[in-house]
């Protein structure tokens, strides 16, 4: 009997006695006069275990039979062992056809030991009312995880997320870097249309890490500052590039990589996905129906996406652009090849632009693409001594001499573009 029972019960007691009426029984317990006339009746019949109700200890007539809750947990510990109560609920509703609330799933398996409440604290900050309209500005960002839990090689997923609806676009890559990311940004607007701006964190591929003292010359000013290759191209696509000074500025992007890192993962293994080409395959499908969940509508109907102009050459735009001084026999060299200039200019120096597909193009100052050819290099026919020692006969160093380490041809300190480029060739046959 619990204490409220006690308390009526008491109350009950008095009523039968005549020490006080019903309908003072009734206010004193907030029970209608019926309800007291039926309660006096059971505790004259049945004494005090009268006044407890008489459902309890009977199962409920909604029950979910035993049959059932033993099967859903036998399928949650064989495949869905690490999914939240929500996404189980989800899978065994797709995949196994049984239908059940997220809070009865989600009380089972922290009655048996399954799942745990997870609690967070959050930091106060102050909210920013999203865009009003669908392209008024994307959050980017890179997220760096083993999305295939070991079955293939380690990825990351450039995610593209629009701050007025939640629609997601992303594609996988070797890595985080300049290469990947205007890769990915030249399939979103070929998918979806130039966006008026975009948010994202400082990352030196957004955002150039260099000083005006110690920078090179072949970096752009603006405002006196030096800009990345990035914000180069978001320049001359008109798109405004907003640097976020915290995590939590760009928490709409941060979050879902949480959600992704949690459903695409596991959806993934579901699937069957070893290798990255067939992770680019199965995106596209997996965000048409993560956006159908998760989409919001925008406060205003207006999509200000632009289409892109037909005169546009977006591989001249999304590349690296470099500078390289002419040499008295008009000549330049990049990337340890030397090309003759063909065309006539009054310039001291050229911009060569070398595009996502690994072609160079040659401009002046004003844009205007330049004609030229590369240049064979002459192979010694003998090599000096020095180029002829082997790697088991390391020279020594002379008394007094301090010895030092070269790196590597492959290491990443060496060559500017060069490592990230043999990295994004590795994404280049899944297009």
């Amino acid at each position: 009997m619990r204490e409220d029972e006690l308390g009526r019960l008491k109350v009950i007691q008095e009523a039968i006695a005549k020490r006080i009426s019903q309908r003072d029984a009734a206010t004193a317990i907030m029970r209608s006069e019926r309800q007291i006339r039926r309660m006096v009746k059971r505790v004259r019949e049945e004494g005090e275990k009268g006044i407890i109700h008489r459902g309890r200890g009977k199962p409920s007539a909604r029950k979910i039979p035993d049959r059932k809750k033993e099967r859903v947990l036998r399928l949650y510990r064989e495949q869905y062992g690490d999914f939240g109560p929500t996404l189980a609920t989800e899978k065994l509703r797709e995949r196994d056809g049984i239908d059940i609330s997220e809070e009865t799933l989600r009380q089972w398996l922290i009655k048996e030991g399954l799942w745990q409440r997870k609690r967070k604290y959050k930091k106060h900050r102050q909210h920013r009312e999203r865009k009003a309209c669908f392209g008024e500005m994307i959050q980017l960002d890179g997220s760096h995880h083993d999305w295939l839990e070991g079955r293939g090689p380690k990825m990351v997923l450039m995610g593209y997320i629009d701050d007025a609806t939640n629609a997601y676009f992303g594609r996988f890559y070797r890595y985080e870097g300049i290469f990947p990311a205007m890769d990915s940004f030249k399939r979103y607007i070929r998918s979806r249309g130039i966006p008026q701006a975009v948010y994202l964190d400082k990352h030196s591929t957004y955002k150039s890490p260099k000083k005006p003292e110690t920078a090179w010359d072949v970096e752009e000013r603006e405002n006196g500052r030096f800009v990345s290759q990035f914000q180069m191209a978001m320049k001359d696509l008109a798109v405004d590039v907003i640097h976020a000074n915290s995590p939590q500025a760009k928490g709409r992007i941060e979050r879902s990589f949480l959600t992704l890192q949690d459903r695409l993962v596991k959806e993934m293994r579901l699937a069957g996905i070893q290798t990255e080409e067939q992770a680019n395959r199965f995106l596209p499908e997996f965000f048409l129906r993560h956006n159908k969940r998760f989409e919001f509508l925008a406060a205003e109907p207006a999509d200000l996406h632009r289409p892109i102009p037909k005169d546009l050459d977006l591989d001249a735009i999304l590349c690296i652009r470099t500078q390289r001084r002419i040499c008295n026999d008009w000549t330049i060299q990049y990337d340890g090849q030397r090309y003759q200039i063909l065309s006539s200019i009054q310039a001291r120096s050229v911009q060569v632009r070398e595009t996502l597909q690994g072609k160079i193009v040659l401009t002046d100052a004003q844009g205007k693409r330049l004609s030229f050819k590369p240049i064979r290099v002459a192979v010694r026919r003998n090599p000096p001594v020095a180029l002829m020692r082997k790697p088991s006969m390391p020279r020594q160093p002379h008394q007094g001499e301090r010895s030092r380490t070269v790196p590597t041809a492959d290491h990443p300190w060496k060559g500017t573009w060069k490592t990230s480029r043999q990295l994004y060739s590795l994404s280049l046959p899944t297009q």
